[in-house]
């Protein structure tokens, strides 16, 4: 009788025991769905702060374009007038945004995210800026006692919507798995880095190496155009080549190769030549600082601001190969 009440009572440790993990797997459940702020609904933005709503995420949001607030608003977002209002309501907090001094604006300005901050918040920073902003907003958070990490993304738009961006992700390590939660509902590939900034850096020299290898794609697909091949002939033999890139083989320049990207579009959408120019800018910059010799992604960077100042600033950053058919007409012209 002894050895069933023991028994017995066994059993009923083990299932209180349980319960009690049930509950708080349950409570760590729910806390981890607690609100998320959202900052900058531009062209990636938007798409990103979607996704965490598909992943049941609060999502608190705001921009600097009340417009670019309607389509988010309408699928459970609620909008606030400031980052500062954001960073009252919500403890984690992700920002977009174009350039550095954007960024410094929403994290230090009057209405910035640090005059409201709660102490111990999460700042997710996933703009493309000069790492050593990404340091400065990193030591102003740690004086508000939040913690500030850089995680700029790669992939575009398309990657965006469909939660495939990769993030290179920088700051404190012991906070990583907390960014990794909310980062890992935007994206396919997320990689951490080292401190604050590592993330910028890596960004940077992929994107000067995206920019040198579109140009030397849409050189080479004109160059191919000009001896009389057919331009799908001859992607399709340098994808099968050594000559074999992203940009010739899923982000083609030249319209009618490819579906699905920009030079199809009349070069919409997509990556655009501004921002690009404004990367290769901060790679130039961090060359010149680092005394490190970037000949080529200096003539990236000629390349792109004077396609900036022709018309193609808004224009993906894939028409280099229309604006060399354009320097090449003009050549043929005063040649006549």
């Amino acid at each position: 009788m002894a050895a069933l009440f023991r028994g017995s009572r066994n059993l009923l440790q083990r299932c209180n025991k349980q319960h009690v993990d049930l509950v708080l797997v349950s409570s760590r459940s729910m806390a981890s769905k607690t609100p998320v702020g959202f900052i900058g609904l531009g062209n990636m933005g938007s798409p990103m702060a979607k996704n965490l709503l598909k992943h049941g995420y609060p999502v608190i949001a705001t921009d600097v374009f009340p417009e670019s607030c309607k389509e988010l608003q309408d699928e459970g977002a609620q909008i606030l007038d400031s980052p500062a209002e954001v960073a009252d309501k919500a403890d984690r907090i992700i920002t977009m945004l174009p350039s550095s001094p954007n960024v410094i604006e929403v994290y230090t300005g009057p209405n910035g995210i640090l005059k409201k901050v709660k102490k111990g918040t999460l700042l997710i920073d996933s703009s493309t800026i000069d790492p050593s902003v990404s340091k400065e907003m990193a030591l102003a958070a740690e004086k508000m006692g939040a913690v500030f990490m850089d995680a700029p993304v790669s992939g575009g738009v398309g990657a965006a919507s469909l939660a495939k961006l990769t993030f290179m992700v920088g700051g404190v390590e012991e906070e990583y798995t907390a960014a990794q939660e909310l980062l890992t509902c935007m994206g396919a590939n997320v990689v951490y880095c080292g401190q604050v900034g590592t993330g910028q850096a890596a960004k940077i020299c992929n994107n000067m190496l995206l920019a040198i290898g579109m140009i030397g794609t849409a050189e080479t697909m004109n160059l191919g155009i000009r001896l009389g091949l057919d331009p799908k002939l001859l992607a399709q033999i340098l994808n099968m080549s050594s000559g074999r890139c992203w940009s010739s083989d899923s982000y083609n320049p030249v319209p009618g190769v490819m579906e699905g990207v920009p030079s199809g579009n009349n070069y919409q959408g997509g990556f655009g030549t501004t921002l690009m120019a404004k990367d290769l800018g901060l790679a130039q910059h961090t060359a010149t600082n680092t005394k490190t010799p970037v000949p080529l992604g200096s003539l990236a960077h000629q390349i792109y601001r004077v396609m900036c100042a022709r018309g193609y600033a808004n224009k993906d950053f894939s028409s280099v190969f229309q604006f060399l058919r354009e320097q090449e007409e003009e050549t043929e012209k005063k040649g006549d």
